[in-house]
């Protein structure tokens, strides 16, 4: 009984983290379906719904060392709990402003760039606190139990937002609104099973520390730029919309079902990996996962059945978790504490590089030769790069095992 009790102590902070992640998860994946479904209502083009995720990019490009040193320096806890309530104020102003009437795609994109700004701090410390509350020994566990109810709140998330946007954008906002205040206050009631060495004060040479590890360890820059360079030229989520609307017909609730298929994937591959993690030849998986997701973007391009693009989005999210997986326990376990914070933020602009500066590269291309063209050569270029960064990075390929300090 007293073993017990321990026991439920010890996983108390982790399942406040989860429960805080999927409220985050469920904040943001229905903020993105109610502003691109509004973005598109209001100008009919895929070049603004790029310039959605270019909105998000920018400010997590500029801030990418202040955020990562912050996150080493300071409570991981007060960052997410600040960088939430900022989400909530610039969420609430588009609920009002969709209320009223005087929401423009001007406006859309100044909120955006706003709420950007706050998760450019969120991230890195997202990211960088969870091997603070769990044993190293069970990282990998967490961490896909991290990914499976993160992908939990991506298939819902997108669904609801869907259902409730023809209620009205600014239902959407204030439900959005409540969902990131709520996982603020949550964040400030996990304990550290142990405390972490904070950063040393504030130089040029400690703020760039981050960039400095990762060049050093080839295994770590080569997870990060794969990830970056195959969903930069594979994303094709920003264009869900106009796929939604002019391929399959299917409105805002279609849209919703869309964007949830591929974390529907994601979700069971990620609960399967937090009961089985993987024991070898990571490195070697993770690459035929990224070929995977370059595959199936290309057969999703050229679906016109929303039943086949559903199972197609299913298998690319499924893909797509297994390369996350790695990479993110990779990097953590590979990292000294008083850096994750730097190193989640090299990580976080790889990744809102390639999720939003990938958006925005869908929008262009879609706009020079056609949605379904652009998405049928993002998905070759992802199969490209796949092959080209195993010649690149040989020992990433190698590698076997997911441990603390391996190569």
């Amino acid at each position: 009984m007293h073993t017990k009790r321990n026991s439920s102590a010890a996983n108390r902070p982790l399942f406040l983290f989860l429960i805080a992640r999927v409220l985050i998860a469920l904040a943001t994946q229905m903020l993105t379906i109610a502003v691109g479904w509004q973005m598109y209502a209001l100008t009919g083009s895929p070049f603004y719904l790029g310039l959605i995720g270019l909105a998000q990019f920018f400010p997590m490009f500029l801030l990418t060392l202040v955020v990562g040193y912050a996150a080493d320096r300071y409570d991981r806890r007060i960052i997410i709990c600040i960088c939430q309530m900022v989400e909530c104020a610039a969420v609430l102003v588009l609920a009002l402003g969709s209320f009223r009437g005087w929401l423009t795609k001007e406006g859309i994109l100044a909120i955006v760039f706003l709420i950007g700004s706050a998760n450019a701090f969120l991230n890195p410390s997202l990211q960088a606190m969870l091997p603070n509350i769990v044993p190293k020994e069970l990282f990998p566990n967490a961490a896909a139990s991290s990914t499976s109810v993160f992908h939990s709140a991506v298939i819902v998330g997108p669904a609801l937002g869907g259902m409730l946007y023809s209620l009205g954008p600014e239902v959407v906002y204030i439900i959005i609104a409540a969902l990131a205040f709520s996982g603020a206050m949550l964040v400030l009631f996990i304990s550290f099973i142990k405390g972490y060495a904070k950063a040393e004060p504030a130089t040029i040479q400690t703020i760039f520390k981050g960039i400095s590890f990762i060049k050093s360890r080839p295994e770590i820059l080569g997870a990060i730029s794969l990830d970056l360079f195959a969903v930069l030229f594979g994303g094709a989520t920003a264009l869900l919309p106009v796929f939604a609307d002019t391929v399959l017909h299917i409105g805002s609730f279609g849209l919703g079902l869309l964007r949830s298929a591929p974390a529907a994937g994601a979700m069971i591959v990620s609960a399967y990996l937090a009961r089985r993690p993987l024991q070898t030849k990571v490195g070697h998986k993770m690459f035929v996962a990224v070929a995977v997701f370059g595959i199936s973007t290309v057969l999703f391009a050229l679906s016109t059945s929303l039943f086949l693009s559903l199972a197609i989005l299913v298998v690319m999210g499924a893909a797509n978790v297994v390369s996350v997986v790695i990479r993110s326990t990779l990097i953590q376990l590979m990292t000294p504490d008083n850096m994750r914070g730097r190193v989640s933020s090299v990580n976080s602009l790889f990744t809102g590089t390639s999720n939003q500066l990938g958006e925005f590269e869908s929008g262009l291309t879609s706009a020079w030769f056609g949605v379904v063209p652009a998405v049928v050569i993002g998905g070759i270029g992802t199969l490209v790069v796949a092959l080209w960064w195993i010649k690149l990075f040989p020992g990433l390929y190698r590698v076997d095992r997911l441990k603390a300090g391996e190569n």
